[in-house]
């Protein structure tokens, strides 16, 4: 008599926690939950719908990540970043991510790099059209897949943290004047590094790249641009 077949696996079910963890790092980025302001637990919950134990072990998760502060004495607050503390994460980001770029092009197959090109030609497009949220979303994909591409789950771990933390000012640099094209630029040489498989190459290019984004982003703030308030990137028109 054969064997009947034994139960399926269900897929992994994520955690509450988790879930309204990633609802609360939205309304962080959408600034629904602003920088330097306390968090209003009893009315967030209510708000969602669930008990004050899974808010807070989701705000542990998020404090982890440097989203959030929590004060044992007052509660919790969005964390606030300074332009001291970009002119210090952007070196930092450089260094995970010109990493990532070499052991991404050390390992990448030419599946993954069609992957990358398709991006970078979605990203191209946006630029002459001079789309910069289109722009951003799929730069932000290409520096997704290559920490992806480059196996490494402590490295991968690391580097996706803090670039949550960057998130939370959404590429705001490309306001500048001039920078989507100085980025694009900087892209094509990171593409043509990978094509021609150059993980040092790729891995010097990418640590430009970042450094760059932070003296942009430096020179956004001194020409009057603001942090930790909303600055949605233009959907058209030129740069």
């Amino acid at each position: 008599m054969p064997l009947a077949p034994g139960p399926r696996k269900s897929a992994r079910r994520v955690p509450l926690y988790e879930e309204v963890a990633e609802q609360l790092r939205q309304k962080i980025y959408d600034y629904l939950l602003p920088p330097g302001e306390w968090i209003d637990e009893p009315a967030l919950a209510e708000e969602l719908g669930i008990s004050r134990t899974p808010l807070r072990e989701s705000l542990k998760l998020l404090a982890a990540e440097g989203l959030v502060q929590i004060d044992a004495g007052r509660g919790s607050r969005v964390t606030r970043l300074t332009l001291e503390d970009l002119n210090q994460l952007f070196p930092v980001m450089a260094m995970l991510e010109g990493r990532c770029a070499h052991d991404a092009v050390r390992r990448i197959d030419d599946a993954g790099i069609a992957q990358l090109q398709a991006l970078h030609d979605a990203m191209e497009a946006a630029a002459a059209a001079g789309d910069l949220a289109e722009y951003y979303r799929n730069n932000y994909f290409i520096h997704e897949s290559l920490q992806t591409h480059a196996g490494n789950p402590w490295l991968i771990r690391v580097t996706h943290d803090l670039h949550r933390i960057l998130k939370m000012h959404r590429g705001r640099q490309l306001l500048t004047p001039g920078r989507m094209a100085q980025s694009l630029a900087e892209h094509r040489e990171l593409m043509d590094c990978i094509r021609r498989r150059d993980a040092a190459a790729a891995e010097a290019t990418m640590n430009r790249h970042l450094l760059s984004q932070g003296e942009a982003l430096a020179a956004y703030v001194a020409a009057g641009g603001q942090l930790n308030v909303p600055a949605p990137l233009p959907r058209e028109g030129g740069v």
